[in-house]
């Protein structure tokens, strides 16, 4: 999901902007899955009464990830967002240390090497081949930003997914952040959307319901860091769908520059956030 979910915003940006985009994503998923838990579940919306101050940091931290990613792909393209937004699970296990109160040994510090070193790589090559470089560096920015916000968020999940239903917690999550982004839509946009339009964005809702949903059952039944590794693995689901449109010349995407450089740095970023991820045990 999260894989063709940088693509799939990028091309929604001809027709919406990213605050009307993050809005639908959030409605859609709370509109689908509101329905279905009255129904099989009601004593979920009991915490809406009064949720914990966790879950209410958890959906900011939530709103801003989606918002910043939205920002970063307006600036930059799915696969640069894609690199850098792998920074929230590294800072994840980078959390996990210090709240099972390990010590970061030799190896993390040679994770944390690679990783930065990939990314420096990744963005000076990158940097080159844009002309608007001011707008590509901010657009970074924004993806930083989002990461930092989305490892707080996991960790606040991790830590109500043992006292919560999955549901029950995606469901205060999608409703107040729909609620948040709704007076910043731009409606007059939502009327004149193509039916295949419409169904991007209705794909969109759907991706948030699914892979949160996902990612929340993993968090239960998994370690952090093995959920962690494999989210890192999201690159790469983008980079090679990327490639294949940039052969097919698709009109509905711009291609991507990709350079022995930049995927090297890519490599290196994702082996060296691998590296810390693993060696990061959670007791």
């Amino acid at each position: 999901m999260w894989g063709v979910l940088a693509i799939a915003l990028k091309v929604s940006l001809k027709d919406l902007s990213p605050v009307s985009i993050v809005c639908a994503r959030f409605a859609i998923a709370f509109l689908i899955l509101s329905p279905y838990l009255l129904f099989t579940r009601p004593q979920a919306f009991t915490i809406f009464r009064k949720p914990p101050i966790k879950l209410v940091i958890a959906a900011l931290c939530l709103g801003f990830n989606y918002y910043g990613f939205m920002k970063g792909i307006e600036y930059t393209s799915p696969s640069n967002a894609q690199v850098f937004i792998q920074l929230g699970p590294v800072l994840f296990a980078v959390i996990g240390i210090y709240l099972f109160k390990e010590k970061i040994n030799w190896k993390h510090i040679l994770g944390f090497i690679i990783l930065l070193s990939g990314l420096g790589l990744f963005f000076w090559e990158q940097l080159q081949a844009m002309t608007s470089q001011g707008v590509y560096s901010l657009g970074i920015i924004w993806v930083i930003a989002a990461a930092c916000a989305w490892a707080i968020y996991a960790v606040l999940q991790k830590d109500m997914a043992q006292r919560y239903s999955v549901n029950q917690l995606n469901l205060f999550i999608f409703g107040i952040c729909a609620v948040i982004f709704a007076p910043m839509v731009k409606y007059g946009n939502l009327t004149g959307l193509s039916f295949n339009s419409w169904m991007l964005v209705i794909f969109l809702g759907l991706n948030t319901l699914i892979a949160y949903g996902a990612i929340a059952l993993a968090f239960r039944y998994l370690e952090s860091n093995k959920v962690s590794v494999i989210i890192t693995m999201n690159p790469i689901i983008t980079f090679i769908l990327m490639y294949f449109f940039e052969k097919m010349n698709v009109s509905w995407i711009k291609p991507e520059h990709f350079s022995v450089a930049s995927i090297l740095g890519t490599v290196l970023a994702l082996g060296g956030a691998v590296f810390v991820i693993l060696f990061t045990r959670k007791r």
